[in-house]
């Protein structure tokens, strides 16, 4: 009996020894699609364990770079200087970027311009767009994140954000921000849209697959994960399968396949 403790005692030491974590880090929006598909990969793959943390587009580039994960997560293109460093982009979704507004808000439409006006603060007013006599409340996301980098280069072209905006550090609080203030307009990735706010249309273009897919929904970016050098093993055996039926399925549950449309 004694031996056969220690016959099995030294398994499991071996079998922990053996035992892989992937670190992933990086995009709050491309995060709970990372963790879902995680929970199916390690249900196949027992003995790899993934820890996925929502950090942020930037934080997750800079976590592959200085080798704090081994995979990170964006929500927006690489810059030029970032691909110059060697790192790699894989889409595994497209998403839309959603323009939500409190559901009492009368306002339905309002033209890409008048948007780039509103975050920049060029419009300041609701009743400016066929609205309430109301101050707008806008609501950014905070400087890391892939959702903001990618809102501004498709809607304000790099200008300044209002300096006066409420600064949010998840999608989750921006959609809770423009929830409970009626007066509050603000983005989030369109997988991430609920009742509890409205998104306008623009330019009467409504953001969902089939308008981001025909490319009249303008206010688009891919979802990807990214890595320095060359990848093999574990980490390319989780992108692959990322790819694969099983992680395509899931992200269809909220965002548009990397096939689809092809």
């Amino acid at each position: 009996m004694k031996k056969f403790l220690t016959m099995f005692l030294l398994a499991l030491v071996a079998f922990g020894s053996s035992a892989e974590t992937i670190t992933i880090a990086g995009s709050t929006s491309v995060a709970p699609l990372v963790e879902e598909i995680a929970t199916e990969y390690e249900a196949k793959n027992k003995n790899t364990k993934i820890v996925v943390n929502a950090t942020g587009s930037s934080a997750g580039v800079k976590a592959v770079l200085d080798g704090t994960a081994q995979i990170g997560m964006v929500s927006r293109e690489l810059t030029s200087e970032e691909k110059a460093k060697d790192i790699k982009a894989i889409s595994i979704a497209n998403d839309g970027i959603a323009v939500v507004v409190h559901p009492s808000n009368q306002v339905k439409d309002l033209t890409i311009e008048q948007v780039a006006h509103i975050f920049t603060g060029k419009i300041t007013n609701w009743r400016e767009v066929g609205g309430k006599d109301s101050k707008i409340i806008v609501v950014l996301r905070d400087a890391a994140s892939g959702t903001r980098g990618a809102f501004e280069e498709l809607v304000h072209k790099g200008k300044r954000a209002v300096e006066t905006a409420l600064v949010s550090p998840t999608t989750g609080t921006v959609r809770t921000t423009i929830a409970t203030t009626p007066s509050a307009i603000g983005y989030i990735s369109l997988g991430a849209l609920d009742k509890s706010v409205k998104a306008v249309t623009i330019n009467s273009v409504e953001a969902n697959e089939k308008t981001i897919l025909a490319g009249t929904y303008k206010i688009a970016r891919p979802l990807a994960l990214i890595t320095k050098g060359e990848i093999k093993g574990s980490l390319q055996q989780f992108i692959e399968f990322c790819l694969g039926d099983i992680g395509q399925e899931i992200a269809s549950m909220d965002f548009i396949p990397v096939n689809k449309g092809q």
